[in-house]
C-alpha cells in the first residue's frame, strides 16, 4: 500500500497528452472502479472517524487529516450500495474536486493503471448504479467504472448554479447570432453550466465529450466557412472519455477552420491545474468549477471585446 501513496503523490504532479491514470479501488464487491489520479492527494487507511448528527446519512463522519477536517463519504451508499461495514480494512481516498477537499471511502485500493482516454468510453445506458457513472474503460479483460464524482457531491450538497443579480444583468445583445458551445461528459456539470450561461441570453449547444464536440464544431464550420461565424466560445471539462479537453484544444487550434474559436478550459482539477500545459495546447482561458459569476462575466467579457 505504501507504494500505492508514493505513486499517487508522485502522478498528482504530471498531465498527460490524451493520457489518463486511474486508481483502481473496490466497494463492497469485486467491480472495480476509477478515479482520475491527478484529482488524489493520498490514500490512507481509514482513520477514526467522528459522527456528527444532521450530517447527510452518505457521510459516514469527519476525519482530522494533516490539521484539516475532512468529511468522509461512504463511496457505496452514494451510489446506491451497501454501507462499508469493516472500517479497520477500508482505506479513505483523499481528492480535491471544485476547489474543495473530500475524503472517499472506499472497501479496498488495488493499483494505478496508464491508459489513453480513446480507450475511455461513455457509459451504456441503462438505470441504476449506471447513471452514477461518466465512462467505462477495459483493463486485463476487466470493466473499470469511472464515477461521476460531481454528480455524488451535487446529491449531498448541491452547489449554488444562481448568478448574482449584478451578473444575471449582463447581457450581450449585439452577438445574439451567436452560440455558446458546452463540453462536458457529467450531466450535473453541463447542466450546472447551462444554467448559468443562460443569462447571457444566447443559444447553447452542449455536447458530452470532446470527440463529439469537435465533430459537431467541424460540420459547423462546414456550415458557415468559419467556426467563429456561427460559435462565440467554447466552454470545454478536461477530463472526458474518447478525447479530453486538452486533445479537444489542441485538434480545434490545430484547424485552419476551427483555430480562431477562442477555448475556455472549465474543470475540476483546480488542485492539480498544470498552466504550462494549457498554455501548450492553446486554450485562450482557465476557470475552476464551480463559480457562476466568474464563467459568466468570463464569457461576457470575451463577447463584448470582439
Amino acid at each position: 500500500m505504501s507504494e500505492i501513496m508514493n505513486s499517487v503523490n508522485q502522478r498528482t504532479q504530471l498531465v498527460g497528452q490524451n493520457r489518463l491514470e486511474l486508481l483502481l479501488f473496490r466497494l463492497n464487491g469485486r467491480q472495480k472502479f476509477g478515479i482520475n489520479v491527478f484529482k488524489v492527494r493520498e490514500v490512507l487507511q481509514c482513520p477514526k472517524l467522528t459522527s456528527i448528527p444532521k450530517l447527510n446519512s452518505y457521510i459516514r463522519g469527519i476525519a482530522h487529516i494533516r490539521g484539516q477536517t475532512i468529511s468522509v463519504i461512504d463511496m457505496s451508499m452514494a451510489t446506491g450500495g451497501k454501507p462499508i461495514h469493516d472500517l479497520n480494512s477500508a482505506f479513505v481516498v483523499i481528492a480535491e474536486y471544485n476547489s474543495s477537499v473530500q475524503g472517499f471511502l472506499v472497501g479496498a485500493v488495488e493499483r494505478i493503471i496508464n491508459t489513453n482516454w480513446e480507450a475511455i468510453m461513455p457509459p451504456p445506458k441503462g438505470s441504476g448504479r449506471a447513471s452514477y457513472l461518466t465512462a467505462v474503460t477495459e483493463f486485463e479483460k476487466e470493466l473499470i467504472e469511472i464515477l461521476d464524482v460531481e454528480k455524488i457531491l451535487n446529491e449531498i450538497s448541491p452547489i449554488s448554479t444562481d448568478v448574482s443579480a449584478d451578473v444575471s444583468s449582463i447581457s450581450v445583445e449585439n452577438k445574439r447570432e451567436k452560440i455558446i458551445f458546452i463540453a462536458d461528459d457529467s450531466s450535473v456539470a453541463r447542466n450546472q453550466v447551462k444554467k448559468a450561461l443562460s443569462t447571457l441570453g444566447l443559444e447553447i449547444e452542449m455536447a458530452k465529450n470532446g470527440l463529439e464536440a469537435l465533430n459537431r464544431l467541424k460540420a459547423l464550420a462546414e456550415e458557415t466557412g468559419n467556426i467563429t461565424d456561427k460559435v462565440g466560445i467554447l466552454v470545454s471539462d478536461i477530463e472526458m472519455p474518447e478525447m479530453d479537453g486538452y486533445t479537444l484544444t489542441a485538434e480545434i487550434k490545430n484547424n485552419p477552420a476551427l483555430q480562431d474559436l477562442h477555448v475556455v478550459l472549465h474543470t475540476s482539477l483546480s488542485g492539480v491545474f498544470n498552466q504550462a500545459m494549457v498554455q501548450k495546447v492553446g486554450a485562450d482561458d482557465f476557470i475552476a468549477k464551480f463559480h457562476p459569476d466568474e464563467l459568466v462575466t468570463s464569457v461576457q467579457k470575451w463577447f463584448d471585446s470582439k
